[in-house]
């Protein structure tokens, strides 16, 4: 006999990247299948959405083993109560997206609470680039991978873990903004250059980036008293970067927008320069040239550079076209000085800009895969494994 009980999925994401894809999957789930029930941890998004999460993840938005090490014990806890929400909401599967760390450590508490439920991992670690020993602990501790590169499951696939390559669910989404609307609004004249900066979405991104990118607005305002300087502003760090621009002389006249309003930030942009991570895939499909940057913590950057990394590239655009489209200045090349340089010569080459707006968008199509969704993907593939593993209890 069928099972009456509508499918109940439970979704985990602890940033603000992942709680985006949550909300893309939630939507997708609900239109294959109306009478799913979802529940979960995450923020914003799934909070939209009707799943209200336990606890607030904008802690547990850190980077790196140093930054993981400060918040470990709180790491232990909310991975501890994720289980236990997940039991307790009686789940047919859960779906841990991205945040290696986080869920790893939620997966090994799910294999003591629920055993015999699917722990589907969303996104796959990076080991194309690094740490290519996760492949075979990501094997050991999740029962699927749904891969949005198509280059990740000959990483996976030999240590017995199923893969599907759904495709990048960022790719999917709607960017078109409207930016003549937007200067509107800003006072931004029609005609003036806009440069948008995009300070991440974690709270040790701002703290490493903000000093640097204060610097190369300040550098390139002072030669070019017309530019126009916008930022729209993650909500796990609105408050706190809110407060740093307003009391920054540097940054005095920015134009702040809350994260509603990226989709037409981007519209308004002649260049960004971005916190490298998941806004630097949305700018290159969105056609905004831009420019990648990143700092981390001293001794676990020479770990990773001289252990760790094994990509060429930082950003998956680039290694994905096999070539630096998005300029990346990381750790000591991230300063202001350079900063400035690099984002004047591109402000003073329209040319330049409209051919890499062209190439940034081809390579984007690229890496978006095959599926006319990749979100409806991702839920159908969730919605199967739940069925298989109800049929397999039947039989």
């Amino acid at each position: 006999m069928a099972d009456p009980r509508p499918i109940r999925v439970f979704i985990v994401a602890a940033e603000p990247s992942g709680d985006a894809l949550a909300g893309d999957l939630i939507d997708a789930l609900r239109t294959l299948n109306p009478t799913v029930e979802i529940a979960g941890v995450g923020g914003v998004e799934m909070e939209r959405r009707g799943a209200h999460s336990p606890f607030d993840i904008s802690d547990l938005s850190v980077f790196g083993v140093f930054d993981g090490l400060k918040i470990v014990n709180l790491v232990h806890q909310r991975a501890e109560e994720t289980a236990q929400a997940a039991k307790a909401f009686g789940a047919d599967a859960i779906v841990l997206i991205d945040s290696w760390g986080f869920m790893l450590r939620t997966a090994w508490k799910l294999e003591d609470q629920l055993p015999d439920v699917p722990r589907i991992k969303y996104v796959a670690p990076q080991v194309f680039a690094a740490r290519r020993g996760r492949a075979k602990i990501a094997a050991e501790h999740f029962t699927h991978l749904l891969a949005i590169h198509p280059f990740d499951a000959p990483f996976f696939e030999p240590f017995g873990m199923p893969v599907r390559f759904v495709g990048n669910p960022v790719l999917d989404r709607d960017l078109s903004g409207d930016g003549p609307a937007l200067r509107e609004q800003l006072g931004i004249s029609e005609h003036a250059p806009v440069l948008l900066v995009l300070f991440g979405s974690r709270r040790s991104e701002l703290s490493r980036l903000f000093a640097p990118f204060s610097d190369a607005i300040r550098r390139l305002k002072a030669a070019r008293p017309d530019l126009e300087v916008l930022t729209a502003l993650s909500p796990a760090i609105e408050a706190e970067a809110r407060e740093r621009i307003e009391s920054a002389p540097a940054l005095e006249g920015v134009h702040i927008v809350s994260a509603d309003a990226r989709a037409d930030a981007f519209a308004a942009a002649d260049l960004a320069i971005a916190c490298s991570g998941t806004v630097t895939v949305e700018l290159a499909r969105a056609g905004v040239p831009t420019i990648a940057a990143y700092k981390l913590g001293w001794l676990y950057y020479a770990v990773v550079r001289l252990f760790l990394m094994k990509a060429k590239f930082i950003s998956l655009t680039n290694i994905a076209a096999g070539e630096e489209l998005i300029p990346e200045l990381v750790q000591l090349r991230c300063n202001g000085d350079a900063l400035a340089e690099t984002a004047g010569a591109l402000l003073d080459d329209p040319d330049r800009r409209a051919d890499l707006s062209r190439r940034l968008q081809a390579v984007s199509t690229q890496m978006a895969g095959e599926a006319a969704s990749p979100s409806q993907a991702a839920a159908q593939a969730v919605l199967e494994i739940v069925d298989e593993r109800k049929k397999a209890g039947a039989g």
